[in-house]
């Protein structure tokens, strides 16, 4: 890296971070954010929910496996940046077809490397995510803030990468029928739920709870995806309607808007929480488990004031094994959410499982499953699973 720096990172704040360019050459202004995962980038660069985000890597060196025609989380990448400290445009890979370079100039996505990923990341930790101008070196630090200034960041990403019309995905020896409201939705969800029997139709992210109810789902799942869930409300009065008619569950962003048709409120964390190796502490057992984890809101506990559990506690906070609020937001949410539910409708009978990966959807089917009676689900990021056995009221 003796050449002469070409790119720069100009952030809101006035801070610059000088590097070199690769992917794609135009300029970029994103929400600037970091992910801690060692390995996953092609997940990372093809998941939905980094739609306009330009995303450090804490790890150092990216690129060096190149890319694999099986391993993308969506068809159309929309990430709005990747920065990393050392990039490798020559993989050794037997499964890599493309570099990571040439698929993000595929897909108009510019990347810059060789800049201090640590100071970067530290100062997002600290002073919280940002909007980041990507642009040429050259370019004056007044003209950048000028143009950041003058920048509103935009608030459609899940309209822009949800699918227009309803896909169907046959799963192995189908015995449910789960539909997905596609807010950004990746191809590892789908093909987890077809591996456990489930036939998912993925619809768009807009549909009405009369047209989703004609689907004939035993099951709604809501997905992941960008922004602020607030600004998804067409999502919510369908999540609405349908609360309590059949099992619902939802990851990220569909957490998210569940809480939302409850009544609760969200915020925007600091920072945010992206990562593959994130501790959470298992309140019921003290073990502690490493998760994945991506998401910039949590659920406001204010927003529900007097709301208690059955044990008569508001909001249970919880020790995610850090200080960082954005950790413990992700614990509490799981408490706001039997809380919620407690809340909401009085149960014959409640039953809290704390499932991991596979089990989850594992029990889920199962629920489905029932005929006789109908199971409300809240499934959050592969944690915990919250139900209420009652009688179910066919559609």
């Amino acid at each position: 890296m003796g050449a002469e720096f070409n790119k720069k990172i100009i952030l809101e704040d006035g801070q610059e971070y000088y590097g070199y360019g690769f992917g794609d050459e135009g300029e970029r202004i994103c929400e600037i954010v970091f992910q801690t995962s060692m390995v996953g980038y092609q997940e990372i660069l093809s998941d939905p929910s980094y739609t306009d985000q330009a995303v450090v890597m804490t790890y150092p060196l990216i690129g060096n496996y190149g890319m694999a025609d099986d391993d993308y989380e969506s068809a159309q990448p929309s990430m709005g940046a990747l920065i990393v400290r050392e990039y490798n445009d020559r993989p050794s890979n037997f499964r890599s077809t493309i570099s990571l370079g040439q698929v993000m100039k595929r897909y108009h996505i510019p990347g810059v490397y060789g800049i201090d990923t640590r100071k970067l990341s530290r100062s997002i930790r600290d002073l919280g995510s940002r909007k980041a101008f990507i642009t040429d070196a050259s370019t004056s630090p007044l003209k950048g803030l000028k143009i950041l200034e003058g920048y509103r960041m935009r608030t459609d990403q899940v309209s822009r990468v949800s699918r227009r019309e309803i896909q169907v995905f046959h799963g192995d020896r189908e015995r449910y029928h789960v539909v997905a409201i596609d807010c950004g939705i990746k191809k590892g969800i789908v093909k987890h739920l077809n591996r456990l029997g489930c036939k998912v139709t993925v619809v768009p992210w807009n549909i009405s709870a009369k047209d989703l109810e004609q689907l004939h789902p035993d099951g709604i799942f809501i997905s992941n995806g960008p922004g602020n869930p607030e600004s998804v409300p067409e999502t919510v009065r369908t999540v609405k309607a349908v609360l309590g008619r059949y099992p619902v569950f939802g990851i990220c962003l569909g957490h998210q808007i569940i809480s939302l048709a409850y009544g609760a409120k969200t915020y925007k964390l600091k920072f945010g929480h992206r990562g593959g190796n994130h501790p959470v502490k298992n309140l019921e057992t003290g073990k502690i488990e490493i998760t994945s984890q991506n998401h910039s809101f949590a659920v406001d506990m204010d927003s529900l004031a007097g709301i208690t559990d059955g044990d008569g506690r508001v909001g249970v906070k919880g020790s995610c094994g850090s200080a960082e609020e954005a950790h413990m937001a992700e614990w509490e949410n799981m408490q706001i959410l039997k809380a919620l539910h407690r809340l909401k409708e009085p149960v014959r009978e409640t039953l809290y499982l704390r499932l991991i990966g596979n089990l989850t959807f594992k029990q889920i089917g199962e629920i489905m499953g029932r005929s006789e009676n109908w199971a409300r689900v809240t499934f959050y990021r592969g944690k915990e699973i919250i139900m209420k056995e009652g009688k179910r009221d066919e559609p």
